[in-house]
């Protein structure tokens, strides 16, 4: 069988986003962060790190707020990729904060995930198939979307529609768009610019990459797992053993 050609990777880093209340995950999460609840053997952290060291992302930015002190000294324990700390004890900063307090720590582009993510990979890496598609000259962000036959658990209505440039729009009010966002991104210091101090959503970013057409979409060619409650362990991990 030939080999999967594999483009090179469009950064050497990754912000993964673990400062989450998990709140959907209780009770598991009223002595754990959300990062470090198990599943298939192992934390949902680990999933995600270990899929950027197969891809070979060399760094890992953290953010971390609940239960701060217990995810650093697990994360003290891996040896790869490289692993910073952005500290957010002091106030939760959501999706869009907690990119903009990292800046400092991250290049141009650079990959963003969701420390809850599970996913089985298609030919190549997701980070392989982002890296392909990106056009940095086009783009202020690429999201990894995933049709819902290839979503186990998923159970909305999906996030987002692709244009035949793979251009983003969102799912219009009272109606089914048939991409879901995986949590698995390549973003360009471009999209972070002048955004507001504190708390806030990458949503408000990503509406403004819209508008622009420079907010991007490539479908994963593998399976994307939700695993947002406690009663979505059971059947993902059962799906994994018969992967």
């Amino acid at each position: 069988m030939a080999s999967v050609s594999l483009p090179p990777l469009a950064s050497d880093t990754a912000m993964v986003m673990a400062a989450g209340l998990g709140k959907r995950m209780r009770p598991l999460t009223a002595t754990m962060p959300k990062p470090l609840v198990r599943v298939a053997g192992k934390p949902l952290i680990d999933h995600s790190l270990d899929r950027l060291a197969e891809a070979g992302v060399q760094r890992a930015i953290v953010n971390v707020h609940y239960l701060a002190d217990a995810l650093e000294a697990h994360l003290a324990k891996r040896q790869a990729p490289a692993i910073a700390i952005s500290n957010e004890r002091a106030l939760l900063l959501e999706t869009g904060g907690g990119m903009v307090a990292a800046e400092a720590l991250l290049p141009d582009p650079f990959f963003c995930i969701n420390s809850d993510n599970i996913w089985l990979d298609g030919p190549r890496s997701a980070f392989h198939e982002l890296s392909a598609a990106w056009d940095a000259a086009r783009m202020d962000a690429l999201l990894l979307v995933v049709p819902h036959a290839r979503a186990f658990n998923y159970e909305g209505k999906g996030d987002f529609h692709l244009d035949p440039h793979g251009r983003v729009g969102r799912r219009k009010h009272g109606r089914i768009a048939p991409f879901i966002y995986t949590g698995i991104q390549l973003v360009a210091k471009r999209l972070l610019r002048e955004a507001p101090e504190g708390a806030f959503s990458t949503n408000l970013l990503w509406s403004r990459a819209i508008e622009e057409g420079r907010l991007y979409g490539v479908a994963h060619l593998g399976e994307w797992f939700e695993v947002g409650s406690p009663a979505m362990i059971a059947p993902t991990e059962a799906r994994l053993a018969g992967a």
